[in-house]
């Protein structure tokens, strides 16, 4: 028989750090913001988003990139792909990113993030201004072309169940602060647009791409 205090309610009470967002940005000379890359598989969101953390880090930004196969090793390890299971993980991953934004850093996250209302719940979590949706917009064909995991010619063959852009649905975002054709651009372009896009939202202020 369980003990009644294991069904007691524990109070939790959020500690305010004396080490502030406010002070950690001032020492960065940065702003700290989360860049939230989202599209179809393949489409570039981790080829760009190490690109553009790498272009950041010789500027001297304190950064942090959470990819969606490396999240799913730990973090994650624990969920499947059901429509639930995708959208506890990017609860989990917005979490952790306001945890990195709020240490200071820009947070990138690479993931498919398949759903609207997902990405709007891990947008809702950061004040207005702190979440910058990048949509990497490729055509499923040249997606497909790219796929060196042969996991699309899998999932046609029905081999592979609930994959996005065959057997499960994607959702375009509505109104991305910034959309990156991966498929007419080159790797540079989509760098130099995003980093502009920083700029243009006062995260790098004074700082040149």
């Amino acid at each position: 028989m369980k003990s009644k205090k294991a069904h007691e309610k524990v109070e939790v009470v959020w500690h305010q750090a004396t080490v502030t967002r406010a002070r950690r940005e001032k020492q960065n000379r940065h702003r700290s913001a989360i860049l939230w890359f989202t599209g179809l598989p393949c489409s570039g969101k981790s080829t760009l988003a190490h690109a553009v953390e790498e272009r950041l880090h010789t500027l001297g930004c304190r950064t942090f990139v959470l990819d969606g196969d490396n999240v799913r090793h730990g973090l994650c390890s624990n969920l499947g792909f059901s429509d639930e299971d995708r959208s506890e993980n990017i609860r989990r991953i917005g979490e952790v990113a306001k945890l990195f934004m709020e240490a200071g850093v820009i947070a990138i996250t690479a993931f498919i993030s398949p759903f609207r209302k997902d990405r709007e719940m891990a947008r809702s979590l950061v004040p207005h201004g702190d979440f910058l949706e990048i949509y990497c917009d490729c055509p499923l064909e040249v997606c497909e072309q790219r796929d060196v995991k042969g996991l699309y010619k899998k999932a046609r063959k029905g081999e592979i169940s609930q994959y996005t852009g065959v057997s499960a649905p994607y959702e375009p975002p509505m109104a991305p602060e910034l959309v990156v054709n991966t498929s007419a651009e080159s790797i540079e372009q989509c760098i130099e647009r995003t980093l502009s896009s920083l700029l243009a939202h006062s995260i790098l202020p004074g700082k040149k791409a």
